[in-house]
């Protein structure tokens, strides 16, 4: 069965989370500027808290409408990622960034964040 669990509106920004069984699914569209980066922040934090409460073993976010992702906000996911990386390997869970390719920020700004965590992150189109 699955639950919504998280839900953010902000501006040009939106995002929703629900988790069916052993997999949490994240979505984001719109503008994730200056003014998502409080949002996006707690909406991620919020993520993580119920991914370790439900013990999922992967969490999808979803870029394909996200149109645009500053610097600031992209910090948040960096951060995320570090919490993540902290945990005894037995208590992480493995994220896949779903990508436009359309939009050329996600190409380059994904394969920059896998780098950072090749054993955690994977990226798909």
């Amino acid at each position: 069965m699955t639950a919504k669990v998280i839900t953010v509106k902000c501006d040009d920004f939106d995002g929703d989370a629900s988790h069916d069984g052993g997999v949490m699914s994240v979505r984001v569209t719109g503008t994730a500027d200056y003014a998502a980066v409080d949002a996006l922040e707690q909406f991620l934090d919020e993520v993580h808290d119920e991914s370790m409460r439900s013990n999922v073993k992967q969490t999808t976010v979803d870029l394909r409408q996200l149109e645009f992702m500053n610097s600031s906000c992209f910090k948040c996911l960096i951060s995320w990622i570090t919490i993540l990386q902290e945990l005894p390997p037995s208590a992480q869970y493995k994220v896949m960034f779903i990508s436009n390719p359309k939009m050329h920020w996600q190409k380059r700004s994904l394969h920059s964040l896998r780098c950072f965590a090749e054993d955690l992150i994977s990226v798909s189109e």
